[in-house]
C-alpha cells in the first residue's frame, strides 16, 4: 500500500512555494501591516516545534512516522493527548505564521487548500489503518481526541 510518492513534507514544501509566489505575483490587498507580521514568526517557531516533537514521539515509541505504512504502536500521549494529527496541526501553524509574516491576503487562501489536500491523500487513509489495526482501542482514543484539536 505504500505506492503514493509524494508525502505530506512535500506538500508542505509546495503550499510554502504557492504561498510565496501568489504574495509577489497576485498579492490583491495588505492585510496584517509591518510590524504586526512579525507575529507570524510565532506561529512559524510554534508550527515546526509542534511537528517535530510530535514526530520524536513516533520516533521514541519506534512506530513509522511514513504515511500508508502499519504503525507498530498508538501512540496517545504528549501532543496526541490534544490532536490526533498533531504532525499535520504543526505544519498548519507554520503555513498561518508564513501567511502572517507575508500580510498579504492570497497566501491564506493556500491553507484551506492544503488542509483539505491533507485530509483526502493521508488522514483518512492512516485513519482506516489505525481503526484495522487497534480497533477498539483506536476508536476509544477518537472519542477522546479531536482529529486536529
Amino acid at each position: 500500500m505504500n505506492n503514493r510518492k509524494i508525502l505530506p513534507p512535500t506538500y508542505l514544501l509546495f503550499a510554502l512555494l504557492a504561498m510565496i509566489a501568489l504574495h509577489f505575483v497576485l498579492p490583491i490587498t495588505k492585510v496584517i501591516p509591518s510590524p504586526w507580521n512579525m507575529i507570524g514568526v510565532i506561529f512559524l517557531l510554534v508550527g515546526i516545534d509542534v511537528a517535530l516533537i510530535a514526530e520524536g514521539l513516533f520516533r521514541r515509541y519506534k512506530t513509522t512516522v511514513r504515511p500508508f505504512e502499519v504503525s507498530s504502536v498508538l501512540v496517545t500521549d504528549g501532543l496526541y493527548r490534544i490532536s490526533r494529527n498533531p504532525m499535520y496541526l504543526g505544519f498548519m501553524l507554520a503555513l498561518i505564521g508564513v501567511a502572517i509574516l507575508l500580510g498579504s491576503l492570497t497566501p491564506m487562501l493556500v491553507i484551506p487548500i492544503f488542509l483539505v489536500l491533507i485530509e483526502m491523500n493521508f488522514i483518512r487513509t492512516e485513519e482506516r489503518m489505525l481503526a484495522e489495526k487497534f480497533g477498539q482501542d483506536w476508536l476509544d482514543y477518537t472519542t477522546r481526541v479531536g482529529r486536529w484539536i
